[in-house]
């Protein structure tokens, strides 16, 4: 089913953007593990709404109750299973939205698949909402890795067309990026940034951007080859954040611009360990770590849900309307994503470590 991830450790995510609740079961959690409850709360705060000038309006504190799962903080094997509360919705936002599609929302897709009957109210299901309890799983799963020694972290690439430095490439540090309030690795470029943002804004427009990703500590030889590959299993999961429209590792589509002998990366030995000494594969090779930082980026799309009049079609008359949408919105996606595509990425290699 299109909520449910995983092999090993399984993820299910519930509820709608305006429902009572979301929430979150994670099956597969070996039993003895304490959960630092404390470090969850501020990871999910990096993604709440309503904190700053470039967010929603929407305030949600995004705090997560425990169901199962635990005892004394600690996993007893049974799944665990968390909630967190929708306290600031404004379904009244949408009524006029139930006939007439939002451009480049899933509303009339979803309209069609589910014969009318889908929420509209804040997305439904469909919602970046559902990005919190995606948070809460990926806070916990990193939790367990970083007691491997395996670390993640992500950083704003881009807003529009500002660029933030990349990350190195083969010694990646990523610690206070994490601890900033808009996380870019040079700080001009993030004001930079935020004026564009801000701009946007001004003009009841919106603009997207792209995040980069790593995870640092990983072994040698997890994964699988064909369909199964890290690659295909971090895709799979990053596409399940809305917004999300592309994807690459290592040097990605640039890569396919250089010859073989620019973008191979030369092995060497140091210490007894081998590594490469670029690295152009993104610390994937046939689908399995090589030991190296995996690296990835994702693009995120401008916020379709903008102040400027746009043309949709009554889905009921098959008239033409004019829709301005009202409503709370971000004008830029993009910093509040960036802890959910950690999340996602320690789904997946906590996913693959247990196995």
């Amino acid at each position: 089913m299109s909520c449910n991830f995983g092999n090993n450790i399984k993820i299910t995510i519930f509820g709608q953007s305006h429902s009572e609740a979301i929430g979150v079961v994670i099956d597969g959690l070996p039993a003895g593990f304490e959960i630092n409850m404390e470090k969850i709360a501020e990871f999910m705060a990096r993604r709440a709404p309503g904190q700053n000038s470039i967010s929603t309006p929407r305030k949600e504190a995004d705090e997560f109750k425990i169901i199962s799962g635990v005892v004394d903080n600690i996993t007893c094997g049974a799944p665990l299973c968390a909630i967190i509360e929708n306290k600031n919705t404004r379904s009244g936002d949408y009524d006029k939205l139930k006939f007439i599609p939002r451009p480049s929302h899933s509303d009339f897709a979803a309209w069609a698949k589910h014969e009318g009957f889908n929420d509209i109210r804040g997305g439904g299901n469909f919602s970046g909402r559902m990005t919190a309890p995606l948070c809460f799983a990926g806070a916990v799963c990193m939790q367990m890795l970083e007691e491997k020694g395996i670390k993640i972290g992500a950083h704003i690439a881009s807003i529009g067309k500002v660029k933030d430095k990349k990350f190195n490439p083969v010694a990646v540090d990523f610690a206070d990026v994490q601890s900033k309030s808009f996380p870019v690795i040079d700080d001009e470029k993030g004001e930079m940034m935020i004026n564009t943002i801000l701009d946007a804004k001004e003009n009841a427009d919106s603009v997207g951007g792209t995040i980069e990703c790593a995870i640092v500590g990983m072994p040698v030889g997890i994964g699988d080859p064909i369909f199964d590959g890290i690659e295909n299993r971090i895709s799979s999961a990053v596409f399940g954040i809305p917004a999300i429209k592309g994807i690459e590792f290592g040097s990605g589509f640039g890569g396919s611009e250089l010859f073989g002998s620019e973008n191979n990366d030369d092995f060497i030995c140091e210490n007894g360990d081998i590594r490469t000494v670029t690295n152009n594969h993104g610390g994937i090779l046939g689908g399995i770590s090589s030991g190296m930082p995996i690296v990835f980026r994702v693009a995120v799309k401008p916020t379709p849900s903008i102040g400027k009049k746009q043309q949709s079609v009554n889905v009921e008359s098959l008239e033409k309307e004019e829709l301005v949408i009202g409503g709370r919105h971000d004008p830029c996606i993009v910093p509040r994503a960036v802890p959910c595509i950690e999340a996602a990425a320690a789904v997946v290699i906590a996913d693959f470590i247990l196995k």
